[in-house]
């Protein structure tokens, strides 16, 4: 195994790990909130900036991790996911619905830039290892993209397992706290293990050059945003009902 090789490697587990911690959070807080009796449609704004900032996260997340390295932006998502798991870990039960609902939203926005982030930069790092792949053959690079996105998609769902049985053994204050933890853990392989300026390159000047010169692909990634967001609504509402 080349370099290039084992950085991607130590990129993917990393973002398993993340992967695991997120799946299990979503399952997390619908179902603590569904036992406190929440409707399927409050359940559902909890999501809401989670979503949203997720989609700004993903946005420039490339262009960031071009500029800054993909060892940086990885590192700086694993904080923001551990940030929103402490923040989110606070929550008082003796606080009014609003004031409750109110946080809530708040920790699950700063979930949901982390997750596109940290999501952005380990897609970034395929890119890396473009080259390599090449020497090996053409169909190397989407190989490594398969098992990415096919394990990434596993990784999730196990963590919706992982999110409902730790909040039936720890409770939902002690199962974040654990997780930031599994995550803390992560972080420290992260920064003593990867190259620190990994991927950094010249990035686009202009908002413009964040677009695809394909009109196709920019259709595309529309249709995603309004995909995903069918996705969460048969999850987050569907679940409960």
């Amino acid at each position: 195994m080349n370099t290039a090789e084992r950085n991607y490697a130590i990129v993917t587990a990393a973002y398993w790990g993340f992967t695991l911690t997120d799946g299990a959070l979503r399952m997390l807080v619908l179902l603590h909130f569904y036992q406190l009796g929440y409707s399927p449609f409050t359940l559902a704004f909890l999501f809401l900036l989670y979503e949203a900032a997720g989609i700004a996260a993903n946005f420039i997340g490339g262009w960031l991790a071009t500029r800054y390295g993909i060892t940086r932006m990885l590192t700086v998502g694993l904080i923001t996911q551990i940030t929103g798991f402490t923040i989110l870990s606070f929550l008082d039960p003796g606080w009014s619905a609003v004031m409750s609902v109110a946080w809530v939203v708040l920790a699950q926005g700063i979930c949901g830039v982390a997750k596109d982030l940290t999501k952005t930069a380990s897609k970034s790092a395929i890119k890396v290892t473009a080259d390599q792949a090449k020497n090996q053959g053409a169909g190397q690079l989407f190989k490594w993209v398969a098992w990415f996105t096919g394990s990434k998609n596993a990784m999730k769902g196990v963590g919706f397992f992982m999110g409902g049985l730790l909040l039936q053994t720890l409770g939902f204050q002690h199962a974040l706290w654990a997780m930031a933890a599994l995550l803390a853990l992560v972080l420290v392989g992260v920064v003593s293990s990867l190259p620190q300026m990994m991927g950094k390159n010249k990035a686009s000047k202009s908002a413009k050059e964040l677009f695809a010169k394909n009109t196709g692909v920019n259709v595309l990634a529309a249709a995603r945003v309004v995909l995903f967001g069918a996705r969460d609504v048969w999850f987050v509402v569907g679940v409960p009902v």
